[in-house]
């Protein structure tokens, strides 16, 4: 009796996961040919940066218009090929393209954010620079409040600067700048000495900060905070105009 009543509970047990196989099959098969129902687009705005638009997202999606996705039969959409569309958008990092269960296309992406701005002293239009060291043009949408960077000499900064192991020093500089809410909102713009040294203006103080080459970043940005803490309120904002961090152990002060 217990041998029987244990081949039963098998055989049960076998039979409601072939059913459950069975559904899910059917199911699978049910969505494959249902019909593309709504087109949803959602943005990644973890910076709280508006640099695409879901109209621009739908408009890459479809082709200006051109491809019809909402009705179109499933089996003729290529999900990566739609996914390579929105990656050609200079301000989208990655995006997802994929169907639910009800039929709907969604479309997430997430978006590429500049750290610094090229300022170009020539005619040509300034250009953001993204945490890569890749070019973004600027946007129609949304103005990014990141530092401005440039030579001091007028020659023009390109976005290949930052590519050599040399130039990611200042990359990572800049990156510096950015992941810090304090640095963020005090360096106001960082200029690039002839010789490759790094100054910079501030936008609270009159001084202006030497800082010397990209090189022991965190180090230095900690002696300019013992200045901030000790100096500006013993003597005031106004008493120095110059001040050096760029050798060991050293602050100068002028």
């Amino acid at each position: 009796m217990a041998l029987k009543r244990k081949a039963k509970n098998v055989l049960f047990i076998v039979g409601s996961i072939l059913m459950l196989s069975g559904l899910s099959v059917f199911a699978a098969v049910r969505q494959a040919q249902r019909p593309v129902r709504r087109v949803i687009v959602t943005i990644g705005n973890e910076f709280n940066n508006f640099f695409i638009s879901e109209q621009q997202v739908t408009s890459l999606l479809t082709r200006n218009g051109n491809q019809r996705l909402v009705g179109a039969n499933p089996q003729n959409l290529d999900l990566r090929t739609l996914e390579r569309r929105l990656e050609t958008h200079p301000f989208v990092r990655d995006a997802q393209v994929y169907r639910d269960l009800a039929g709907n296309l969604h479309a997430d992406v997430r978006q590429n954010r500049p750290i610094a701005r090229l300022a170009h002293s020539d005619s040509r239009q300034d250009e953001y620079l993204d945490a890569n060291g890749q070019a973004l043009p600027l946007s129609a949408l949304y103005s990014a409040r990141v530092v401005p960077i440039t030579k001091l000499n007028g020659q023009p900064l390109e976005a290949e600067f930052f590519q050599d192991s040399t130039g990611r020093r200042y990359l990572d500089f800049l990156r510096y700048i950015d992941e810090h809410p304090f640095w963020h909102a005090q360096v106001a713009e960082v200029f690039i000495s002839p010789k490759g040294k790094l100054i910079f203006t501030q936008q609270v103080g009159d001084q202006r900060v030497e800082f010397g080459f990209p090189e022991n970043i965190s180090e230095k940005f900690a002696k300019l905070m013992v200045f901030y803490r000790q100096i500006p309120p013993a003597l005031g904002w106004d008493t120095y105009h110059r001040v050096n961090v760029e050798f060991e152990n050293q602050i100068i002060c002028e």
